[in-house]
């Protein structure tokens, strides 16, 4: 548990620091999911998770337009009537 104080200030309890190996001068993200909950993050893991979607994202991409590439016959030569 922690309190805010009246300057919105809190301190992260000692377990949660050791689990997350936060120390200070390390940057916080608070990223909420999809369904409202918060979650706390140090900055360069979620950067790194950030990172890691988008190259999911790309690879995905890349492996649609070789689908397509290599389909490429038989979409052309698709009739929509």
């Amino acid at each position: 548990m922690s309190i805010v104080t009246r300057k919105f200030q809190t301190t992260v309890p000692k377990e949660v620091r050791k689990r997350l190996g936060i120390k200070p001068g390390d940057k916080l993200v608070f990223v909420e999911d999809i369904v409202g909950r918060f979650m706390v993050m140090k900055e360069d893991e979620f950067i790194n998770e950030i990172a890691n979607l988008c190259k999911d994202i790309d690879e995905t991409v890349e492996e649609s337009r070789k689908g397509f590439v290599s389909r490429k016959h038989d979409i052309i030569s698709y009739k929509l009537f």
